[in-house]
């Protein structure tokens, strides 16, 4: 059965993303984003989603896919908290860039049922910027889409089968892998080159000055090096 609606639990860079590339590739059915009132109102005016609601409880009536895309505190509480209001048939997923303890909080909140409806996601693309006003339909053409599935669970399958579909549609790569390998792996391949380069930053600001044209005088390598170094810290508090 197509997908007739997909609820995205923050419409920010990665969610707005996510909407905009479902709408860019003709998903026919309706894209519900929840967020802030006017985060929503610029989400509606970008043409990323068809309606708007600032209760996730509300936001979720009807959907067959609920995307969370919050910081990875959010999406735990969220998980916690949409769990039990859920239908059985509907599937939840997230974008968090750490895997283990979100998967933890799913297997709470549905136990035995926790492969037939959670699926475990982490897109690997992104911005220095956030926010729905950099939010491209391009944004995850050829970049990774990490599952972290558990034990023996069918993604291809049902539901979920048909999300999947529309993640390759985007332009996805999708690869499998274990909560806890994958949070091994990105700590070393995205966490740590982050945390470099905000040190970096950081460093420079303390020792020169915020007003010192440093990006100037360093050049092509330290732009480079610094660049990612703007990207919001709520995101990546809880990755650290």
């Amino acid at each position: 059965m197509p997908l007739r609606q997909i609820t995205i639990v923050g419409t920010g860079l990665i969610g707005g993303s996510l909407a905009l590339a479902l709408k860019k590739h003709h998903f026919k059915g309706r894209i519900v984003g929840c967020d802030r009132a006017p985060v929503l109102e610029r989400a509606v005016k970008a043409g990323a989603v068809d309606a708007a609601q600032t209760q996730a409880s509300e936001a979720i009536r009807g959907s067959q896919v609920v995307v969370l895309a919050t910081p990875v505190s959010g999406i735990i509480d969220l998980v916690a908290r949409l769990g039990p209001r859920l239908g059985k048939a509907t599937l939840l997923s997230d974008v968090g860039s750490t895997k283990a303890k979100i998967m933890e909080q799913a297997i709470t909140n549905f136990g035995e049922d926790a492969s037939l409806r959670f699926l475990g996601g982490h897109p690997m693309a992104g911005k220095e910027q956030s926010g729905i006003e950099f939010a491209d339909p391009d944004l995850f053409a050829g970049a990774t889409w990490f599952l972290t599935p558990l034990p023996d669970q069918k993604i291809y399958h049902g539901i979920s089968g048909e999300y999947l579909e529309w993640l390759q549609k985007i332009g996805a790569r999708i690869a499998s892998i274990e909560a806890e390998e994958h949070d091994r792996l990105c700590a070393w391949i995205s966490h740590l080159p982050q945390m470099i380069s905000t040190a970096l930053a950081a460093t420079l600001v303390e020792e020169y000055g915020a007003e010192a044209p440093l990006m100037d005088a360093g050049g092509r390598a330290l732009r480079e090096m610094t660049r990612i170094s703007s990207s919001p810290y709520s995101w990546w508090r809880d990755v650290a």
